[in-house]
Parts: structure tokens; sequence; C-alpha cells
């Protein structure tokens, strides 16, 4: 059965296997810099849950995993307004906290998210993303643990989405018409 999804994809940009290298890649660093430590990992929902599950399964670390949901787009572009729909239950006080991302883009939800978490004052606070698209930035900020980087497409995929569809696809691909 061909995926009704995959007729709007232009292009595949990271294959199921381009993935798994970079998703190896971040957990080696994270293994490395977080080793006899116990990290908290804040999931930003819902675009980051694929990459933060097979982040999980690829950190042989004790680590905790806690969820918020932040919102920023619409359709395909950023509206600038950050809204933070669902936040954390784990005091983070004290704790190495790393932020995982899908993809900092404009930088403006991480921007405000990291001010906020660090008024919370943990140990220490990183951010991890698969994809980096920097010419899309608008704010200061920037990822730690990056799995690779992208042009100014629009893309979906592997959790990644167009008003919540494409998510599912297991590949990262270029949107037609982007």
């Amino acid at each position: 059965m061909i995926n009704e999804l995959e007729k709007d994809i232009d292009r595949i940009l990271f294959s199921e296997d381009d993935i798994r290298k970079m998703v190896q890649k971040v957990a080696a660093q994270i293994n490395e810099d977080y080793a006899g430590r116990k990290p908290l990992l804040v999931v930003l929902l819902k675009g980051s849950v694929i990459f933060a599950a097979d982040l999980m399964r690829a950190l042989v670390i004790d680590c905790e995993i806690d969820f918020m949901k932040v919102s920023s787009y619409s359709g395909t572009h950023s509206t600038g307004v950050i809204n933070i729909v669902s936040d954390l239950r784990t005091d983070i006080a004290g704790r190495h906290v790393i932020i995982v991302e899908d993809i900092i883009d404009t930088g403006s939800t991480l921007f405000k998210l990291k001010g906020l978490l660090e008024s919370r004052h943990p140990a220490s606070l990183k951010i991890c993303t698969l994809l980096d698209k920097p010419s899309g930035r608008k704010a200061d900020v920037s990822g730690d643990y990056i799995g690779g980087t992208v042009g100014n497409e629009f893309i979906v995929g592997y959790g990644l989405d167009f008003d919540e569809k494409y998510r599912n696809l297991p590949y990262i691909g270029v949107m037609r018409n982007s």
C-alpha cells in the first residue's frame, strides 16, 4: 500500500538510516558528557517525541524524562507568540536538564523556554536538537547537541509536521512547493 502522505513530499532529505546515525551521534556525546550523572530530558511535544524515544534507547546513562507542550507555529510559519500549553511536573532545581527539540528554526520558542527553565535554577541546562536550521534564526539560541543541519526548506516526517500531518513518516522529507 502506498503511503497517502508521500504524494506531498518532493524528496527525502534524511533517510531512516541517516536519522539513526544522527541519533547515535548525539547519544554518544550525551553519554560521554553525562557519565555518572542523571540528566532530566525535557521533551518538547509533539514534534520531539519520536526523536526523544530513539534518543533514550541509545543512551546508556541513567536519565529521567518529562514533557512540555509549547506552541508557536501555524502552518509553515512561526506566529512569534509562544504559548506554554503544558508545563513540567518535575522540579528541576539542582538538576542537569537537557531540552530535547526536533528542530531549531527561528529559535524564538527555545529562547523563551530556556529563560523560563533557567529561572527554575537547574544545575545545568543544555539543548539537544535533531536538526538545526540556522537560516531561519531570529533569536540568539543554539543547540549544544545537534544531529544535523538543514537549509531553508519546510521539512516533515519523523515527528515534524505540517498542521499535524506527516509526523508518522519514517524519514524526513521536503514538502512540495515549500
